[in-house]
């Protein structure tokens, strides 16, 4: 490999504004459901029902004319630069002074026994979804999943969950509770999210744990200006190389330039940082006022992508080489996806990636398409997707529309994840209609995607006479994810599914409708033993999750949720686990939610 360069050459201005864009914080995250998800049917007939809450990002195009109308639904990287040296210790008079300039009188202070964004009137959980739990069982649940999972509408319920104002359990700090929630939806790759559960606690109740999690946070959103208004307290609690940086940095970009290139040079020489880390910092001091530091990043020598890496190159817009991504979770690639300095055309890996994840909603993603569709440097293969999106949207008649959605799809018979997902509206606009049974399995997957499922029950007339190629994923789709029953559920008909399906497809269609009790006991019970599948089976944590549900806390089984679905593929995850995570949310009233993991099952597998 050549040795990769990037010049110094900056505009203060560019860079100023990527300092300043993220500092504004979003009063409360946008949800990833469409308008009236977990809503009940308006009407009491047996069909159209569906899954709630109006979906993130930008605006959609237009839905094309004439259509059917949608119905709404019903519902790290570690930061080990260097070996680091002792912080120089504060005096109690500059302990003093700093405190009188940051810390809030007591009055103003905002509580800690409640932290979260989302209440139940901006669709929120209760505030005791937790239920009594122990914070410190929880903390440790959070501290040992590990994110992404398995699946993406279990990972929007857990944001859903985490960033919820639950009370703060009675054996853990309250900072020290947000830190444990912030660090896994950095996890989950919802950098945005995490950032706003952090500047929901005042700078002088952070706890060395929080701090901890903030730099991060900050580093994931690519906003090291971030770091500065914590800084004083920072180095009080920790010896963070990071924090020992921000002497230089904040100086900097406040316009102290001989403040910030004594504490650089002092960092220098006490070897508190070095290698790339050195340098991405020092080019963070170059770029402000007055600067005369020119810095030349290579990236020859690094072995792996850190947050502190990431977070400053991306503010810098030095771009990062694909093989260091290579190096750390896909989560990584989400918080890419907002970033705001790099083009759309950088953030196209970061945004398909947040998409599949569940940080980016149907119209989030459709948005980004278009932006990179307006800026006119996307790299062909994204170039013909948006063609062909923008006709899936827009087109002259329903073949046109449908014709471009197959494009998007790439391949019919097994139609990429985030096609389906950028396609979800587009087919829930399209009108019912004799299609193929595989054309009409992938329209019902896409909707179900983004939880259009009352637009999607609408082809269960279809899906009772079609035959061939995709008429069982059609069938298998919407018995698990129709709001109400719409096809022949009988153990006759998932036993003729079984003869032409994947064994392992087949035990969790029998898991997913035991779950949601649309099979009886005994009927779930033969139909399990002759296709080799024991609902019976229980661990710890199907014991846990069954009990959390009992006691009707929808975080905690949300968390538990996410606990049972750690692995990165669906054909790993055991049937008797999607069994009791759609049984546990069934019973705390998630049916929407329960049934649309169950969908996404049907259409992954």
């Amino acid at each position: 490999m050549g040795r990769r360069r990037v010049n110094v050459k900056w505009a203060l201005g560019s860079f100023a504004l990527a300092l300043t864009l993220p500092v504004i914080a979003q009063q409360a995250p946008e949800s990833l459901l469409p308008p009236g998800f977990g809503e009940a049917p308006a009407a009491p007939a047996p069909a159209p029902s569906q899954p709630a809450r109006p979906p993130q990002g930008p605006a959609a195009p237009p839905a094309p004319t004439p259509a059917v109308p949608i119905q709404p639904p019903t519902f790290a990287v570690s930061n080990d630069m260097a070996d680091n040296a002792a912080d120089e210790p504060l005096s109690e008079e500059e302990i003093a002074a700093e405190k009188a300039k940051y810390d809030l009188p007591e009055n103003a202070h905002r509580p800690l026994d409640r932290i979260g964004p989302l209440t139940p009137e901006r669709l929120g959980m209760a505030s005791n979804a937790f239920g009594t739990q122990s914070g410190q069982f929880l903390a440790t649940l959070m501290k040992q999943t590990h994110a992404p999972i398995t699946s993406r509408w279990a990972s929007i319920l857990l944001r859903r969950a985490l960033l919820s104002a639950t009370d703060t359990p009675g054996d853990i700090e309250g900072a020290d509770w947000v830190a444990e929630r912030a660090w896994l939806l950095l996890r989950m790759g919802e950098a945005d999210s995490a950032r706003l559960l952090v500047q929901s606690v005042d700078s002088d109740r952070f706890t060395p744990r929080l701090y901890a999690i903030a730099m991060q946070t900050y580093l994931a959103t690519a906003d090291p200006a971030g770091l500065c208004p914590l800084s004083p307290g920072a180095l009080r609690f920790s010896k963070e190389p990071g924090w020992d940086m921000t002497r230089a940095i904040c100086p900097a970009l406040s316009g102290d330039q001989g403040s910030a290139s004594g504490a650089l040079n002092q960092v220098q020489r006490r070897g508190v940082v070095r290698g790339i880390d050195y340098r991405l910092a020092e080019k963070v001091v170059g770029t402000g006022f007055n600067a005369r530091r020119s810095v030349k990043i290579e990236w020859d020598a690094v072995d792996r992508l850190t947050a502190w890496r990431f977070g400053l190159a991306t503010a810098l817009n030095v771009p990062i080489p694909d093989d260091l991504y290579a190096t750390v979770g896909p989560h990584v690639r989400a918080w890419e996806a907002r970033a705001p300095a790099l083009t759309a055309a950088r953030r196209l890996p970061g945004a398909e990636m947040a998409a599949r994840l569940g940080v980016f909603s149907n119209k989030a993603l459709v948005g980004f398409y278009s932006q990179l569709g307006v800026d006119g440097d996307a790299p062909s293969a994204a170039a013909d997707r948006i063609d062909a999106l923008r006709t899936a949207y827009s087109g002259a008649n329903a073949e046109d529309r449908l014709q471009a959605m197959r494009t998007v799809w790439q391949n019919e018979a097994r139609p990429d994840f985030v096609g389906l997902i950028a396609t979800a509206r587009a087919a829930a606009a399209l009108p019912v209609s004799e299609l193929s049974a595989r054309d009409a399995a992938n329209l019902v997957a896409a909707m179900f995607t983004a939880g259009y499922d009352r637009s999607a029950a609408a082809w269960a007339r279809l899906a009772a006479q079609a035959d061939g190629d995709g008429a069982g994923d059609l069938w298998a789709l919407l018995a698990v994810g129709a709001p109400s029953p719409v096809v022949d559920m009988s153990s006759g008909r998932v036993s003729s599914f079984a003869k032409g399906a994947d064994a392992r497809k087949t035990q969790m269609l029998i898991a997913a409708l035991a779950g949601l009790s649309r099979l009886n006991a005994k009927d779930s019970a033969s139909l399990a033993q002759d296709n080799g599948l024991n609902l019976g089976t229980t661990s710890r944590w199907s014991r846990a999750i069954d009990a959390a549900a009992g006691r009707g806390e929808t975080a905690s089984v949300a968390l538990l949720a996410a606990v049972g679905m750690q692995t990165a593929d669906w054909n790993r995850l055991p049937p008797f686990h999607l069994y009791h995570i759609v049984a546990a949310l069934h019973r705390v009233g998630l049916d929407p939610e329960a049934r649309m993991i169950a969908a996404e099952a049907m259409t992954r597998l």
